[in-house]
């Protein structure tokens, strides 16, 4: 006995797998999408590309860092930092092998909101005397940064959250128009907060609703102010960028190398300014002193945490939004797959690990991964090469830029947008395709203008979800099924029966019989739009039961099922009596899911058909519908009424037919 016992406490665990090297090498490739590529590295074939692609990313990387940091109200060194670590982190966990990550424009923006808010320039006064020990850099310049960070931080935290709870299933809401609304009034932003370098004027920094409009009147209010030399050369940048460009884009396929337009006009201009000292003689302001080297990791400030959970939000959803749609765009392009969870993971622990070195929060940017493409990179290794760069500039070159102009700067960053704004051709797209999508891409961007991306995204989302609902709700849930394409299905099912079976089919017309397919997803948005429109065509076929010649009866087969393959209007054509019961088939393969409402729905319209001695019979149920219908309702258990198929359903109706008549005759005999 006690062995048995034994035996029969040791069967559960017999049952438990012991995990093998295999399963953890396939959760650390899942969890390292690095190991997918790394390990099939081909150094002859991708090499040269991702090398040429790293060298023209750096470029970019290193003047976005420093105008995005700008941007973002913290020395412009903190940008390259953002440049280097986030790019390494997301190398190792992130799935796309086409995406830049580094600083962005709209996180830049909303971290800016919390640096500006938390530490004004007010306070500036009281801590510019006195200098950290950190890269020699003010008090007053540690506690920005400190400030960006812990919006990072918070973020990045947020995005891991998000991971743990698998929230990137619900990325299906983040649309194409709102998306590319919320992208495209984000750069129009973007462009508006670097229009005071333009123009060489000095701004306070203005933010908050309407604030987009607020810096305009602010411009007209003060035009005398404007510097003609910052306006021209932004100009001239402007169009240098933009021809060199558009002649690399059209001759990409005849010559091996493009020019780094960029980083000539980066070399250009801080020349020439140094030359000619523009500094003191026009009086144009330039990047300033970048300090060499990296500082020490530090923990980000735990006291602000609370006080930035808005823009951190603004951040998480932001960035994790325009991160996936250029991932994901890489992966059609390319061919490959992306898992929306996984890079949940990966801009997580972005902003989480590079807020401990002074970071900015970070995603991935349309004109780097643009860049990437047009270079012909391979995969990340083109990003850790560009990351090789960067430190040399880090490390050596940083104090060169000290005299680059902000305005040719902010000539690059404009121009580097490009691929954003240009997403108002979309607008005529959405307009010919469907006019919806074209009203939420309108009042999705006029919100983000007026607000800001994290409002114009949610209102995005919102507004989407909305409009689903109100189209579920009107949709049309029921199809009356066509006889002859079932007739020809029938007769496909039915191989398996009797000739004799299949001639009494054939030569008997069964009770009234409607076959209705089920549309839609039965929930409670429409569980009641589906009882009435069912009860609605009930109600018309009981209207149409009148006695019909025998041409209507031939033309009616919506109502009455005829299983011969040439029936004509010769053969006898039984007509229902009034207290002969009908039936009615719901065919269920096109109810994908359901929930208690659509299950309850279903149960009444059971027992109010019953009620009208109409026969309901479920074909192509799946088990989840069986068992909750089962639970929910006291259903006739003698008469079974779910079935495979159609055919099945039928040959059900004809057997319960051909016993009522035997019945029938018996009684007559007996009288």
């Amino acid at each position: 006995m006690t062995g048995t016992k034994r035996r029969k406490k040791n069967v559960p665990w017999s049952r438990v797998k012991a995990p093998h090297c295999e399963d953890f090498e396939q959760w650390g490739r899942r969890r390292l999408p690095v190991l997918e590529w790394a390990l099939h590295y081909n150094l002859k074939e991708n090499l040269p590309p991702d090398t040429v692609s790293g060298i023209m990313l750096a470029v970019q990387q290193v003047t976005q860092g420093l105008a995005f940091a700008l941007l973002s109200s913290v020395h412009p060194v903190f940008g390259l930092y953002g440049s280097l670590f986030p790019a390494i982190i997301y190398a190792i966990f992130g799935m796309g092998r086409h995406v830049a990550t580094g600083t962005f424009a709209l996180t830049s923006l909303i971290s800016a909101n919390a640096v500006e808010r938390l530490v004004p320039p007010s306070s500036q006064n009281l801590t510019a005397q006195s200098n950290t020990s950190i890269l020699g850099l003010s008090d007053f310049e540690m506690q920005r940064i400190s400030v960006a960070a812990a919006v990072s931080f918070l973020g990045g935290v947020i995005q891991v959250a998000m991971y743990v709870v698998q929230l990137g299933r619900a990325t299906f809401l983040f649309t194409e128009p709102v998306i590319s609304a919320m992208t495209t009034g984000a750069a129009t932003h973007v462009v508006t907060s670097q229009v005071k370098y333009f123009l060489g004027m000095k701004m306070p920094y203005i933010s908050g609703p309407l604030g987009f409009f607020y810096i305009y009147m602010y411009v007209f209010e003060n035009i005398r102010s404007v510097r003609l030399e910052a306006l021209l050369l932004s100009l001239l940048s402007i169009v240098a960028l933009v021809l060199v460009k558009e002649l690399n884009e059209q001759f990409k396929r005849k010559i091996k190398v493009v020019l780094p337009v960029d980083l000539v006009l980066i070399v250009a201009a801080s020349f020439a300014c140094y030359y000619t000292n523009m500094e003191n003689t026009y009086g144009l302001e330039v990047v300033g002193h970048i300090p060499k080297g990296i500082p020490s990791p530090q923990v980000p400030p735990v006291n602000v945490l609370s006080a930035v959970v808005t823009e951190a939000f603004g951040v998480a959803l932001v960035g994790y939004a325009a991160s996936l749609a250029l991932a994901q765009g890489s992966a059609k392009k390319f061919k490959y797959s992306v898992d929306d969870n996984q890079e949940l993971l990966a801009h997580g622990l972005s902003n989480v690990i590079s807020s401990f070195f002074f970071c900015i929060p970070s995603a991935a940017a349309m004109g780097r991964t643009a860049g990437l493409y047009s270079t012909g990179a391979k995969t990340q290794v083109a990003c850790l090469i560009s990351c090789i760069f960067v430190l040399i500039v880090i490390y050596a070159l940083g104090p060169l830029l000290y005299w680059l102009p902000m305005c040719v700067l902010a000539s690059i960053i404009v121009v580097g947008l490009k691929g954003m704004l240009i997403q108002f051709r979309d607008l005529k797209k959405y307009w010919n395709v469907d006019k919806i999508d074209w009203g939420i891409w309108v009042s999705t961007y006029v919100f983000t203008i007026c607000f800001a991306a994290n409002v114009g995204l949610l209102f995005g989302v919102v507004c989407t979800v909305a409009i689903v609902i109100a189209r579920l709700s009107r949709a049309k849930t029921l199809s009356i099924k066509n006889m002859k394409e079932m007739e020809f299905k029938v007769k496909t099912e039915m191989d398996g029966v009797s000739e004799s079976n299949i001639f009494l089919l054939q030569k008997e017309t069964l009770q009234q019989v409607k076959i209705i397919s089920i549309n839609q997803p039965l929930v409670f948005l429409n569980a009641k739009k589906f009882h009435t429109d069912l009860m609605n065509i009930i109600q018309k076929e009981n209207a149409s039961l009148q006695p019909l010649d025998d041409t209507s009866k031939c033309e009616r087969n919506t109502l009455l099922i005829s299983l011969s393959n040439g029936s004509s209007c010769n053969e006898e054509v039984s007509q229902p009596c009034p207290n002969e019961e009908c039936s009615l088939i719901l065919d269920c393969s096109g109810l994908t899911f359901f929930d208690s409402s659509g299950v309850s729905m279903l149960v009444e319209v059971y027992m109010d058909c019953k009620s009208k001695n109409v026969d309901v019979l479920l074909v192509h149920c799946t088990a989840s519908l069986v068992k909750a219908m089962k639970y929910c309702g006291n259903l006739d258990s003698e008469k079974p009424f779910f079935f495979k198929s159609v055919s099945a359903a039928l040959s059900n109706i004809h057997s319960n037919k051909a016993r009522q008549n035997l019945s029938k005759v018996n009684d007559q005999s007996e009288v």
